[in-house]
């Protein structure tokens, strides 16, 4: 492990330039297409394992390959090679009294550390975005997608190696035991510059508790969608359906539905509705038991703090914005929260009032994505108070330093 350390310093201090970094990213794409065949032979491996152990059925779709997978996979590594190399740019200048120039300058962060869950996808978007701004990253994936994780690592360093670049830019922990990921957060602190976690609860809590590295991630994804009282119905049905039940499995799925009283009379059986026939179980409160025709479950006071990531939805009618507001900013997670309004002034004060990282109106929760901000993909979604917050991209894995440009000047 402290190997492991020393290869990523020692490869992420040679400095590349924009062209280099796209070259192996154009060669890590044909990598890939030359050797479909191969990574979905190493993918299968895994899925034989995955389904001996009884590995649940969302994960082993999560640790699934095939050509759509692979095609999108190389879309991701085009988007970050088309984005403007983050460092070394100039993030702003300016001219003191005494004629000293002083520039902000973005720098890499050095070492990333990533330990991720069952997405073999991770390796490829993450590398990626690691490499051209300008990081090494060590990457320690589940053990249930091992084979996967190596031959995917295995192209990426040969990309490099093809452009004679140094190969440990991008390292995988193959080893399986908990004790290698302990070590990592515990006792690689001087290698290691930042640790993001990419999975489920538990994964990031052990990372919170083990982790003398700072942290970059978010522990659970309680999101909400609020539909205010000057909500179209039309489009309140349209985006409740996609933010729930697109992808339950992510974390920009709505969890919970908060719906203004004064619309719950006649708007929550069509928009419940559409949910309901769609088989996702509907757990509601009192006040909505009054008005919902369809089949119902009372909410308990844990329903507003779940994530279900699956096929249910907890509904809660709130008296005003400001109650929406309220309840948002006491179950949420700061993650990603929508309001539904033809309501300017509504919108506007919910979009500066709720603590999410991502706050949006009149749309779908589930563009909580780097992809979708434009950002080529993402190492992850960031609800820390401290920048960086939302989705982690190539901008995101940046620092800076100042620059100081004097002409002999002296200090008084």
């Amino acid at each position: 492990m402290n190997l492991i350390g020393k290869k990523a310093i020692i490869a992420s201090k040679n400095k590349i330039n924009s062209k280099e970094k796209n070259k192996v990213l154009d060669r890590y794409i044909n990598l890939i297409k030359k050797n479909k065949k191969l990574i979905i032979n190493k993918n299968r491996i895994d899925i034989k394992l995955a389904l001996r152990k009884k590995l649940k059925a969302n994960l082993i779709e999560r640790l699934s390959i095939n050509q759509k997978k692979l095609d999108n996979m190389c879309v991701a590594i085009k988007n970050v090679r088309k984005l403007k190399d983050p460092i070394d740019v100039t993030l702003g200048k300016w001219k003191r009294p005494n004629k000293l120039l002083i520039k902000r300058v973005s720098i890499p962060l050095g070492v990333v550390g990533i330990i991720f869950e069952s997405r073999p996808n991770v390796v490829s978007d993450i590398s990626s975005l690691c490499f051209k701004s300008g990081n090494a990253v060590i990457l320690r994936g589940g053990k249930e997608a091992l084979n996967s994780n190596k031959i995917l690592v295995s192209l990426f360093r040969k990309a490099l190696k093809a452009n004679k670049i140094d190969p440990n830019y991008v390292q995988l922990i193959e080893k399986k035991e908990r004790s290698y990921v302990n070590f990592m957060l515990s006792n690689m602190s001087k290698y290691i510059d930042i640790i993001i976690p990419r999975g489920g609860k538990s994964l990031v809590t052990k990372v919170q508790k083990f982790s003398k590295i700072p942290i970059i991630g978010h522990l659970e994804g309680v999101c909400h969608t609020y539909l205010d009282k000057d909500v179209d119905l039309k489009m309140a049905i349209k985006v409740v359906h996609n933010a729930k039940l697109r992808n339950t499995s992510i974390c920009g799925a709505t969890e919970t539905i908060l719906m203004h009283k004064k619309i719950v009379k006649k708007f929550c059986n069509p928009i419940l509705n559409k949910l309901a026939i769609n088989n996702c179980k509907i757990i509601g409160d009192s006040y909505l038991k009054k008005y919902y025709k369809g089949k119902f479950f009372l909410a308990k006071e844990k329903d507003w703090s779940t994530e279900y990531l699956s096929a249910t939805v907890s509904v809660k009618c709130v008296k005003n914005l400001e109650s929406a507001i309220e309840h948002v900013n006491k179950y949420g997670t700061m993650h990603t929260d929508s309001i539904i309004t033809k309501n300017k002034k509504s919108a506007n004060k919910f979009l500066k009032n709720v603590k999410s990282s991502i706050a949006i109106h009149n749309s779908s929760t589930q563009f909580a994505d780097g992809g979708e901000f434009g950002f080529g993909g993402e190492v992850g979604i960031s609800t820390n108070k401290l920048p960086p917050r939302g989705p982690v991209g190539l901008e995101q894995l940046v620092s800076y330093k100042y620059e100081v440009l004097g002409q002999g000047q002296t200090r008084k």
